[in-house]
């Protein structure tokens, strides 16, 4: 005869409903959030976009968009600038990427830097400087003239949007590389020597081949990030005109407001993002593997010509992506009067912008950051190990979720939660509150999947060996699991951060005076020709991201991404 001893513990665990534990409770939670903050809010946005002004349902708006050459083209030059900006980003960040990796550069950490910098800017502050620059007026573009027989041009247009875009996006893709790159195990690289595949041969054949996944990762974000972006194609585009530039102007242009169409093209976006999306996730499937350097490839110094030549590279690309910055740093210390720039330096354009709400959008940008990425790193870790340790049909379906504002424009999320938080009883638009909720929303995708990727990798035995010992499910998930994310959860949360304090497209609908942060502080400056007092906002943002990524690097010591 068998005695059962029965503990509080046990008689507790009897008691509760079956399946229903701590983590379960945690999975509800989690899809109410998305379920209230996401899925209504875009549910909002299809029900304006099939509802006329009498309230009744229709399809004129999307009749109307399909009807118009003019609105088919702005989509359709999203889409191509789009495709032309990720194949630049690609053949300038591959490369950069390989230097980076293989090659022992002196300067190595500056470059990092440097390449992260000319990416955390803002979407329009590369635009405002090349238009200085390189504008119908610009330095740049009058000294080139002065000593070339023929007109450059200008930096407006087509072009113009793909050069500023791929200089500001190039970086990600190196990052999403130099993981890839080190993963690959020099014992291959040596085989393939061995068989006659040197140089540019091997480099296509086995490490391109390699990574054939990273690069599809890489490439869906930058298209997505160039897709979605409203400051470049609004300030330079001029008569080439993007679906996001269209969808503002539809929502808050000065003529002509029509929300219901607005809404109407944010869903078709939407549809060409999603199938983008799709395409990307079938062909990734189908070059699926993991690879794990046995043996790391031993970085070399470059040598002789070629070296030069690496070095040149590495240094003109970073000096010219971070350009704008710089020059936008300088100007900010010029006298100018609007849109002209006199002779003299002087601190006019920060008095100025200290009258102009300096101090609130500085604490705006850091407060709204700081929360907004310590929410994301919560949500996205136990979403992960609800994702990777106990997955079921629900937490399946919250990872789903939670991935959409990937394949959204920031444009349509923005217009989602004014609809849906605009009223009683959740009147939250115009508060701090919906504008964190925004940037968690806009940008938890990035360090979910890479603490969904870390965890995959961490065996299940450690955890149950903490179990084992007494630990709770709890203890054994914060004391054991957490801390062996840590890496992983950092370098993806490094990418959050990076557009976090970036925002716009969403931002510009939402902000007001009192939720105003330096982004937005810039953007107004530039639209009211306050050049002087845009500069000084920029270059604050500018010197206020470096130095947190500066601390970043402190304490994280982290060069890669793990997607």
């Amino acid at each position: 005869m068998t005695t059962i001893l029965t503990t509080p513990e046990t008689k507790a665990r009897r008691s509760r409903p079956l399946g229903l534990d701590v983590w379960t409770t945690v999975s509800l939670a989690l899809l109410l959030l998305f379920g209230l903050f996401l899925l209504y809010p875009m549910f909002g946005v299809l029900k304006e976009s099939v509802v006329d002004p009498d309230g009744g349902l229709t399809l004129s708006h999307f009749v109307r968009f399909l009807a118009n050459d003019y609105y088919v083209g702005t989509v359709r030059n999203s889409f191509v600038v789009s495709i032309a900006v990720t194949v630049v980003s690609l053949a300038i960040g591959v490369p950069f990427s390989y230097f980076y990796t293989y090659y022992r550069l002196r300067g190595a950490k500056l470059l990092f830097v440097g390449a992260v910098l000319s990416c955390m800017s803002a979407p329009f502050i590369g635009a405002y400087a090349w238009i200085l620059l390189l504008g119908r007026n610009g330095v740049a573009t009058q000294l080139l003239e002065s000593v070339l027989p023929f007109k450059i041009g200008s930096i407006y247009g087509f072009g113009g949007i793909v050069l500023v875009l791929s200089l500001k996006l190039f970086p990600l893709v190196s990052v999403y590389m130099n993981a890839a790159f080190r993963s690959i195990d020099g014992s291959l690289l040596e085989a393939a020597s061995l068989m006659g595949s040197t140089g540019l041969r091997r480099v296509w054949q086995v490490m391109i081949r390699l990574t054939v996944p990273t690069l599809l990762a890489a490439s869906l974000l930058v298209f997505m990030r160039a897709f979605a972006d409203f400051g470049t194609p609004m300030l330079i585009g001029e008569g080439y005109r993007t679906f996001t530039v269209e969808i503002y102007n539809q929502y808050l242009g000065e003529v002509g407001q029509n929300h219901n169409f607005a809404a109407a093209i944010g869903i078709i976006g939407v549809i060409v993002t999603a199938a983008v999306f799709l395409f990307q996730k079938f062909a990734a499937n189908r070059f699926s593997f993991s690879l794990k350097a046995g043996s790391p490839v031993q970085k070399r110094r470059p040598r002789g010509i070629g070296g030069a030549l690496i070095y040149a590279y590495m240094y003109v690309l970073i000096a010219l992506a971070m350009l704008p910055q710089l020059y936008i740093v300088y100007l900010s210390f010029r006298n100018n009067n609007q849109v002209v720039f006199l002779p003299g330096y002087s601190l006019d354009n920060y008095r100025m912008a200290m009258g102009r709400l300096l101090g609130r959008s500085v604490y705006n940008t850091i407060m709204f950051a700081v929360v907004a990425l310590a929410i994301i790193v919560l949500v996205s870790v136990l979403l992960a190990y609800l994702v990777v340790r106990r997955a079921n049909p629900v937490n399946n379906f919250v990872d789903t979720v939670s991935m959409l504002p990937y394949i959204m424009p920031g444009a349509v999320i923005g217009i989602g939660l004014v609809i849906a938080f605009n009223s009683p009883p959740l009147a939250l638009t115009g508060t701090a509150v919906v504008m964190i909720v925004m940037l968690v929303i806009r940008r938890m995708p990035y360090t979910i999947r890479s603490a969904t990727a870390t965890l995959m990798h961490l065996p299940m035995s450690i955890e149950e060996a903490a179990r084992s010992l007494g630990a709770s499910k709890l203890k054994a998930f914060w004391r054991i699991t957490v801390p062996m994310m840590g890496a992983g959860v950092a370098s993806g949360a490094v990418l959050s951060f990076v557009a976090i304090v970036t925002e716009m497209s969403a931002g510009i609908i939402l902000y007001n005076n009192r939720t105003i942060t330096l982004t937005m502080s810039a953007y107004v400056a530039i639209t009211r020709g306050s050049y002087g007092l845009a500069c000084a906002f920029s270059a604050i943002l500018t010197v206020l991201t470096a130095v947190l990524l500066a601390i970043y690097l402190r304490f994280t010591r982290e060069e890669d991404v793990r997607m």
